[in-house]
């Protein structure tokens, strides 16, 4: 197994729901997955925007399977699949993908929310979910890094309501008692490192206020025992074909080639929570 988490780390991970590993991807690899999102065609044809409740806009992509370009070739790389797999318990596949990117002092903000909060109305049963956030630019306080509550994965799922604005964010009434008594931690990262977290820890992120754009791009997993047994706009259990480590250097700056079909268009998150919520007495 090629997981990245020493037992340190994985003993963090239990108690602190995330880890933050120090360049996971060298500066080779990450200016080829950098070239690749920036210029593959497909994907910048997809991007749509996803606003805070001052109109602020993160722009964004997404796509369910990982397929052969060099972002692809990320997602499948042993060193995240196989730390995912230590994670979680065993066999994981991709979920979905997706590209966070806050432009130069007009990135929108992210209210506070659990992955978990949205993925649970998908049919996922269980909480044996998990992301890397894989950073493409830095990300630090003044352009919107990320923020993460420490122990908050332990709370279980927090329901999720409407704010405003074109978001769902968990009850701030729970939040409120998790920001007394839980560490705040930023997630101040250089290009390169990848912040693993439980679909259970409470995150949120600020407004871009910098002159420096802040671009992530983020490989969400579901364990394949915990197969959705609702249809929705993210896979069932499709199975994940590892690829080596050195697969991204070798395949260079390399595009989906799949067709904009493969990318999401903007949706709600997740489809019709907004008018369940609404519809309840």
């Amino acid at each position: 197994m090629a997981s990245v988490f020493t037992p340190a780390q994985l003993a963090a991970f239990e108690t602190d729901g995330y880890v933050l590993i120090r360049g996971l991807f060298d500066s080779q690899e990450i200016s080829l997955l950098r070239r690749s999102i920036e210029q593959d065609p497909d994907l910048q044809n997809s991007l749509y925007n996803r606003r805070d409740a001052q109109g602020k806009a993160t722009m964004m992509a997404t796509w369910n399977h990982p397929g052969d370009s060099a972002y692809g070739l990320a997602a499948r790389s042993e060193r995240v699949v196989d730390t995912m797999e230590q994670m979680l318990g065993g066999e994981v596949y991709h979920y979905h993908s997706k590209l966070t990117a806050k432009e130069p002092l007009d990135g929108g903000a992210w209210e506070w929310h659990q992955d978990y909060g949205y993925w649970y109305h998908n049919g996922c049963l269980l909480p044996h979910m998990a992301s890397v956030m894989v950073a493409l630019d830095r990300a630090n306080k003044e352009n919107g890094c990320l923020q993460v509550l420490r122990g908050s994965h332990l709370a279980g799922r927090v329901d999720h309501g409407i704010i405003p604005g074109e978001q769902v964010g968990a009850d701030p009434k729970r939040v409120e008692e998790m920001l007394r008594t839980m560490p705040l931690d930023y997630a101040e990262m250089e290009p390169g490192d990848g912040l693993f977290f439980h679909a259970n820890v409470m995150h949120r992120s600020d407004q871009n206020r910098s002159p420096n754009r802040r671009w992530t791009v983020l490989f969400c997993y579901n364990a394949a025992r915990n197969n959705p047994f609702i249809e929705h706009h993210h896979p069932m259990y499709t199975p994940l074909v590892k690829v080596s480590d050195d697969a991204i250097k070798q395949a260079g700056v390399k595009f989906s080639g799949a067709g904009q079909d493969a990318f999401m268009k903007t949706f709600s998150n997740p489809p019709g929570l907004k008018q369940r919520l609404n519809a309840q007495p």
